[in-house]
């Protein structure tokens, strides 16, 4: 079940009025395609389609039981009516009007927002070709090629293993493609355990000081992480420096609470960082996904995302918020990485388009 639903809507008619058309495409907030539909709406008005265009996405929406909403029409009258901000004056669009309201109200939080047509263009195809068709269609994607297989994935946790669950969660969804093949822990009684063995995945408990040196720690976990022909290497709330062996050079992440290089470094590590950040009356924050090097918080940045850090925050509030970009951010980053997207030079990770 997705989280947040993004609709894109448009509606159309060729003569306003004439034979007109309403459309809208829902995905997850990763881009994943949910629902696309199209529907011929006979002879009416653009607004009478516009308005049609985001009932209709509302009502699809709706079952998929996601909480947050954001809608993007091209519609400027549209989106200022809905957000208050110019009255509806037209008796045949004020009911449409009405309903659009009712069923935003079911979502815990919303928007409507205006983008160019240029950045619409999926929602206005499907509305040319209800136009074209002359009745109503239901899109399906096509396949551009058989997925490859799933990413490996060994991920590392010292704590309660919520990075794990998300990454789970995303596989879960399909907006992921990729396995996680074992889970090695630093600790044995901590949560992220539980929930890694409730999940029916293979765990590997590895405690630092059940080793000699770092050496030996290391090795340990480059074996269980080999033996499960480990691709990527995933540090969720992992809090031991191990020596990252050349056959993994760049292909450890790690997500760090705040906006490296700042906040960073031995001993910053959750309420920690959030704590440093409230102090040092920073007005934004968020998180850094980097590959790892052998030292803390440290090498390539991949994916940062941002968000307010305010006034009254507390560590906690500051923790929540920034948790929500992680839950965005570490996915995308392991996206870039199957995708083969990401390249190294000079310290520097390169994004290719």
């Amino acid at each position: 079940m997705p989280d947040e639903i993004i609709a894109h809507i448009d509606g159309g008619s060729r003569g306003n009025p004439g034979p007109a058309a309403a459309g809208f495409v829902l995905t997850d907030r990763d881009g994943t395609p949910l629902l696309a539909k199209a529907f011929f709406l006979g002879r009416t008005t653009n607004n009478v389609a516009e308005y049609t265009s985001v009932i209709k996405a509302l009502e699809g929406a709706g079952p998929l039981g996601a909480k947050r909403l954001s809608v993007f029409s091209d519609s400027e009258l549209l989106v200022k009516q809905i957000n208050g901000e110019y009255k509806v004056k037209s008796e045949q669009i004020r009911p449409l009007y009405q309903e659009a309201v009712h069923l935003l109200d079911q979502f815990k939080s919303w928007s409507v927002r205006h983008v160019p047509r240029e950045k619409n263009k999926e929602a206005d195809r499907l509305v040319n070709q209800a136009l074209d068709l002359g009745h109503d269609f239901e899109d399906k994607p096509v396949p551009d090629k058989p997925q490859s297989p799933p990413i490996r994935l060994g991920v590392l946790i010292s704590g309660g293993g919520t990075t794990l669950i998300n990454i789970l969660e995303k596989i879960e969804q399909g907006s992921l493609n990729a396995k996680v093949v074992v889970v090695i822990s630093s600790r044995s009684t901590v949560k992220g355990v539980e929930r890694a063995k409730n999940a029916g995945l293979d765990v590997k408990i590895i405690r630092k000081k059940d080793y000699p040196d770092m050496d030996e720690f290391s090795k340990h976990i480059e074996n269980e992480l080999a033996a499960a022909h480990v691709d990527l290497v995933v540090q969720g709330g992992w809090l031991c420096l191990w020596k990252i062996p050349a056959r993994y050079e760049n292909r450890v992440m790690n997500i760090h609470p705040a906006l490296l290089p700042s906040f960073g470094g031995k001993g910053m590590w959750g309420h920690h960082v959030h704590e440093a950040v409230l102090k040092a009356g920073c007005k934004v924050s968020g998180c850094t996904v980097h590959f790892c090097t052998n030292e803390y918080d440290d090498g390539p940045i991949i994916v940062q995302r941002t968000c307010e850090a305010r006034h009254d925050d507390t560590p906690d509030t500051l923790a929540a918020r920034v948790f929500e970009q992680e839950c965005i951010a570490y996915p995308q980053a392991i996206r870039l990485f199957a995708e083969g997207r990401l390249t190294v030079q000079n310290g520097v990770t390169h994004i290719k388009a």
